[in-house]
């Protein structure tokens, strides 16, 4: 390959930044260090595949969709909905992507555009998986932080498992839900008596 790499090179070092953008709505919930970004995007990922594969979509589709929807933020910071109501209209991902992916060979460049404008469309089954997937990942956040002492998260509770459209995506959250935090560990411990 003759293209020039540099500037996907310059885009993995600006995608490294969400490992340290913390993901600012938790703090209005009293959460003095919430997850980061990347943090929120891998979980997301694995729930869109999870929700794909119970839909009959494609769950590889899904989770790249959802692994990638956060990216545009290594430019714009995690507004949170609050902070959205006092900016000039949100920033379009898809402009971003454009922005981040200027000077990358065209296929990369092409590809990454499409991903981000997928997702933003959300007019295909993966990419209301995915939707779906950021929204049951903030809600499971949110029992956490709630479980570690934080009651305010559990406006993100609602307000997350309100907008599940999803049959999977609604079950799956009625049964996390139902779940606490700690089962797994219970769980895997053999403490588990159901």
């Amino acid at each position: 390959m003759s293209d020039d790499l540099s500037p996907v090179a310059k885009f993995l070092f600006e995608a490294g930044t969400l490992k340290h953008t913390a993901r600012t709505g938790w703090w209005m919930a009293g959460v003095r260090r919430p997850e980061t970004v990347a943090e929120h995007s891998w979980r997301t990922s694995l729930i869109a595949s999870i929700i794909a594969r119970m839909e009959g979509a494609d769950p590889a589709r899904a989770a790249l969709l959802a692994v990638w929807h956060d990216t545009g933020e290594t430019r714009t910071g995690d507004v949170n909905h609050l902070g959205k109501k006092y900016t000039d209209g949100e920033a379009d991902p898809r402009t971003i992507a454009g922005d981040q992916v200027a000077g990358m060979p065209a296929a990369v460049a092409d590809a990454v555009k499409e991903i981000i404008g997928a997702y933003e469309a959300r007019d295909t089954p993966e990419a209301v998986c995915a939707r779906d997937a950021d929204k049951l990942e903030c809600m499971i956040q949110g029992i956490e932080y709630r479980d570690q002492g934080y009651a305010n998260a559990q406006r993100w509770i609602d307000n997350s498992r309100g907008r599940i459209t999803t049959t999977s995506g609604q079950a799956l959250a009625d049964a996390v839900l139902a779940t606490g935090s700690l089962d797994w560990l219970r769980a895997a411990l053999g403490e588990d008596q159901r």
